[in-house]
């Protein structure tokens, strides 16, 4: 199992960063790994929205469908996607702070099948991707 937590402090109201980052198809705009993302459910993000993103992966683009398993409108969504050789679970909590709003980001890959075998290899390059993607979050936000 690979994990990788990042908190990304932003002047942005927390309602806004919520509505935002809930919003998974907005992954192309500031994870480099995401090639490109868009809603398959139309409306506000609700429990059982799903989106396609497309992620570059060792060189290679894999389609992934996310679909939100959990939502505290405004504070908290879980979303889920299940590959060929792993399952994602990302956390996306957001609270509001004196001067804007602080996120948190906590994504779980978990290998399945023979990737199992290079889970170590997988940890280190998720960690890598994970970087990537907290400081294009930062960026987005600022």
């Amino acid at each position: 199992m690979a994990r990788y937590r990042a908190t990304v402090e932003t002047p942005r109201p927390a309602r806004e960063v919520f509505d935002y980052l809930a919003d998974f198809s907005n992954a192309e705009e500031w994870d480099p790994g995401v090639e490109e993302g868009r809603p398959l459910t139309p409306g506000r993000p609700a429990a059982g929205s799903e989106y396609q993103l497309t992620a570059r992966v060792l060189g290679r683009s894999v389609p992934l469908r996310y679909r939100i398993t959990a939502i505290d409108d405004g504070r908290r969504v879980v979303l889920e996607a299940d590959a060929t050789g792993f399952r994602s679970v990302d956390e996306i909590v957001v609270e509001a702070t004196g001067s804007g709003s602080r996120v948190t980001y906590d994504a779980d890959l978990r290998p399945k099948g023979v990737v199992r075998v290079a889970d170590p290899l997988v940890g280190l390059a998720f960690r890598r991707i994970g970087d990537r993607a907290a400081e294009g979050l930062r960026r987005a936000l600022a």
